[in-house]
């Protein structure tokens, strides 16, 4: 970088999935004062911009420009003289069909360094996650990319149709959907089949990924037909053939699923990577915000008359994070439990434990409250002192059984479950435009709290006909009791159950359409 300027990054987002753009991408976009990005860049890929950073869309949709490539290329350089680190963030990559190269003159006339970072373009992403190889040895050993929308000021066209329609290789057609007939008629006319294979791939590597296939003969019919816009690309040549072999992406069992993840922001993640990885569009909306008690003073006294102690009872992932909090803000570590032992309710929950060196002692068969008091049942608990850290809207059936059994337990507060301040625009937004299909609940709080956020009727209509998924039975009977009809609950009451028996329910409404 010099010392007087500013410096520019023009990176290639890729297509569409945020996953798909290069480590030297993001590491440059983090860098970033000014991030100028098109409409084909995905936006969540904004939040690995500076905290700081000014964020400008510099997009074109469709012709219907926001700013001319000229404002564009001034704004770039102006950024720069003005000393800020930018990232011209655009979609595929800047250097195919992208106007990348018309960016750096600018930037080279005006005596701006830059430096450019490769992105994955359309051609080759769309492709792939259709499940169509643009090249492949027994089928062909060549590929052409084109623009299927010259610039309007041609007075006649650079493409060489001639050569593209005797040619036995692959070609693809960026920004062609509205010259399609122009683009099939051309090449049957020089020379290719009318029965050649052609794919419509719109969105592509997106969850909202369309794929349309037919021939150079019917599929501009087959696009009007359908309503197939832009933006997409156009594969034409025999290669299209091997999708039927090889989809992947657009077979998922959950693909162009929308489904609500109502977890706390901190507990959403592995629940969102597990229904992403079977094809499912994730809307997180946190319904549950979890912080530290009002008051430590229960949970300190607990924390210091551990050695007091026979058992302690952790039923959350939850649980084990604020009791260890605790303990270590004590100045106390693992050793303190020593003479207790441990009760972890569920598989998640004793795999947190395990992180702090400690093995549970038990893991009850049914993972809620009922499961850890049946455990219990054949022990002589009387004189026993058990020790069981709670939510503070937790239920009291464990300690007034463990109680009735002779034990003395205590309960105190380790955090708390507070209501959020809102739902986010973009769900409510999902919500109304019917894009969501599942909404999923992990414990009555997150019933109680979606209701409350939402307000009970609009609840009730913004889920109306929306599969409800209720990880056990104490959650379902708080849908239920709030009007709402649950369609799915797990028999283990797991987030990866509850994930199996989504895919099991639309895999069922599925095979039913079809017959």
């Amino acid at each position: 970088m010099t010392s007087n300027n500013g410096y520019v990054y023009l990176i290639g987002a890729g297509p569409g999935d945020p996953g798909l753009i290069t480590v030297r991408g993001l590491n440059c976009l983090s860098r970033a004062e000014v991030v100028i990005y098109d409409y084909l860049a995905n936006d969540s890929l904004l939040s690995h911009a500076g905290k700081n950073a000014e964020l400008i869309y510099a997009g074109k949709i469709g012709g219907a420009h926001n700013h001319e490539q000229s404002q564009i290329n001034n704004l770039l350089v102006q950024k720069a003289l003005d000393g800020k680190v930018v990232a011209r963030l655009k979609g595929g990559d800047p250097f195919v069909f992208g106007r990348g190269g018309e960016e750096c003159e600018a930037l080279k006339a005006a005596g701006i360094p830059f430096e450019i970072v490769p992105g994955v373009t359309a051609a080759l992403g769309a492709a792939a996650y259709a499940g169509i190889p643009l090249t492949h040895r027994d089928i062909t050993t060549s590929v052409a990319l084109v623009t299927g929308h010259e610039h309007p000021a041609k007075e006649n066209s650079e493409i060489d149709w001639q050569r593209l329609s005797l040619g036995s290789g692959t070609v693809v057609f960026y920004m062609g959907v509205k010259n399609l007939q122009q683009i099939t008629t051309n090449m049957i006319d020089h020379g290719r089949p009318p029965e050649t294979p052609v794919a419509l791939v719109r969105w592509g590597t997106r969850p909202e990924q369309e794929v349309l296939i037919g021939t150079l003969a019917d599929i501009a019919a087959k696009a009007r037909k359908a309503g197939f816009k832009a933006p997409a690309i156009t594969i034409v040549g025999e290669v299209v053939r091997m999708r039927d072999k090889l989809r992947w992406f657009d077979s998922r069992p959950l693909f162009g699923k929308g489904v609500l993840v109502t977890r706390a922001t901190d507990q959403a993640g592995e629940f969102t990577a597990l229904l992403e990885e079977l094809g499912a569009t994730v809307w997180e909306c946190p319904t549950i915000q979890i912080v530290a008690p009002e008051s430590t003073v229960a949970i300190d006294t607990a924390i210091a008359e551990l050695a007091t102690f026979s058992w302690v009872i952790f039923t959350s992932i939850n649980t084990v994070q604020h009791f260890f909090t605790r303990l270590h803000a004590l100045g106390l570590d693992s050793r303190a439990l020593g003479s207790c032992k441990i009760c972890a309710v569920g598989p998640k929950t004793a795999a947190a434990i395990a992180q702090h060196g400690i093995t549970p002692d038990m893991i009850p068969q049914s993972y809620k409250a009922e499961g850890v008091i049946e455990a219990f049942h054949s022990m002589e608990l009387a004189g026993k002192r058990i020790l069981y850290p709670k939510a503070d809207r937790a239920r009291d059936l464990i300690p007034k059984a463990l109680g009735e059994m002779g034990a003395e337990v205590t309960d105190p507060v380790a955090y708390r479950n507070i209501l959020p301040e809102d739902v986010p625009p973009a769900i409510l937004q999902a919500l109304e435009e019917r894009k969501i299909q599942c909404v999923t609940f992990t414990s009555s709080s997150t019933v109680d709290n979606l209701a409350k956020l939402l307000g009970e009727n609009r609840f009730l209509h913004l889920l109306e006909g929306v599969a409800v998924a209720a990880i056990g039975p104490i959650t379902s009977k708080t849908c239920q009791e709030m009007g709402l009809k649950v369609a799915i609950e797990p028999s283990q009451y797991t987030i990866a159950t509850m994930t199996d028996e989504i895919v099991r329910y639309f895999s069922s409404l599925h095979s039913n359409e079809e017959k």
